[in-house]
C-alpha cells in the first residue's frame, strides 16, 4: 500500500466525527447551514487526497501541486452550498450566512486536515512519517506545557473573554515544550527509522516555535466557536476530553503551518 494509506482511513473517520460536531455546535447557537453540505463537502475534500496518493503517479510533481485536489474539492463544496441555499431560500437575511457557515465547516475540518495527509507524503515515505510525528508531538507537548505551566505560575490572562483559563505564562510553557517536542522528533525519529532526512541544525527551533504557536491559536479558535454558541465542549464522545474537535483543534491549525515549515526546511 502507498505511504499514508492507514492515515487516510483514520482521517476519514476523524473528519466525519469532527464535521458532525461542527454541525451540532452551529445548531446549538441557532445557525442552520445545510448539514449535507458540511458532511458531503468534508468527505469530498478528504477523499480528494486519495487521487495523488492512490491513483496517479505524482512522484515527479511539485508537492504544492498535490494540494490542488483538495482545493478543487473545496471549491465544488462552495458551489454546492450556493446551489443548496438557492433551493432553500424563503426570506432575506439568512442565505449568505448559511453559505458562509457551510463553507467554514468544510474548510475548518476537511481542508485543514488535508495538510496533515499531504505532510505524510512530503519528502518521501519515511520523511513524511517523521513530519506527521513531529506535528503531533509538538502540538501535544505544547498542550501539556501550556496546562502545566499555566496551572503552576499562570497569572496574566491571554484571552479572558474567550478562554479564561489560558494565560501568557502558559503560552510561554507551550512554546518551550513545543520546541522540546520538535528537538526530540528531529533527533530521535531519523535514528529509529534509519532515515536520510536532512534538515538544518536550527530547523527544530523554527518548526517547534511555528507549530506550537499555531497549536495555541487553534485551541483559542475552537474556544471562540464554543463560546459563541454557548457550549463547554464540542461533544461528550470522549470522556474526560470532550469531543473530537477538543482533541484535534490544535492539530487542525498547526497542520498547514507544519506542512509549510517541513517544505521550506527540506529545501534549505
Amino acid at each position: 500500500s502507498p505511504p499514508g494509506a492507514w492515515l487516510f482511513a483514520l482521517v476519514v473517520v476523524v473528519a466525519m466525527a469532527a464535521a458532525h460536531e461542527v454541525v451540532t455546535l452551529l445548531a446549538s447557537g441557532g445557525y442552520h447551514p445545510h448539514p449535507g453540505v458540511i458532511y458531503g463537502g468534508t468527505l469530498l475534500v478528504i477523499a480528494s487526497n486519495a487521487v495523488p496518493l492512490f491513483w496517479l503517479d505524482t512522484a515527479a510533481e511539485s508537492p504544492l501541486a498535490r494540494l490542488g485536489w483538495p482545493l478543487v474539492a473545496f471549491t465544488i463544496s462552495f458551489l454546492a452550498a450556493l446551489v443548496v441555499e438557492t433551493h432553500r431560500y424563503d426570506r432575506p437575511g439568512r442565505s449568505m450566512v448559511q453559505v458562509g457557515l457551510a463553507t467554514f465547516g468544510v474548510a475548518y475540518v476537511g481542508l485543514l486536515l488535508s495538510f496533515a495527509m499531504q505532510l505524510r507524503v512530503l519528502g518521501g515515505p519515511t520523511e513524511g512519517m517523521i513530519g506527521v510525528v513531529a506535528l503531533i508531538t509538538v502540538v501535544k507537548f505544547g498542550d501539556t506545557g501550556a496546562y502545566a505551566v499555566g496551572r503552576l505560575i499562570g497569572r496574566h490572562k491571554m484571552a479572558p473573554l474567550v478562554s479564561p483559563g489560558k494565560t501568557l505564562e502558559g503560552a510561554a510553557g507551550a512554546l518551550a515544550f513545543g520546541c522540546l517536542g520538535a528537538w526530540l522528533s528531529f533527533t530521535l525519529m531519523p535514528r529509529w527509522t534509519s532515515s536520510s532526512l536532512s534538515q538544518p541544525a536550527w530547523g527544530w527551533i523554527v518548526f517547534g516555535l511555528a507549530v506550537a504557536i499555531a497549536g495555541l491559536l487553534g485551541d483559542l479558535a475552537e474556544s471562540l466557536l464554543k463560546r459563541d454558541v454557548g457550549a463547554k465542549d464540542s461533544s461528550n464522545w470522549l470522556l474526560g476530553f470532550g469531543g473530537v474537535l477538543d482533541v484535534v483543534d490544535s492539530i487542525l491549525f498547526a497542520a498547514p503551518v507544519a506542512y509549510l515549515c517541513w517544505l521550506l526546511l527540506s529545501m534549505s
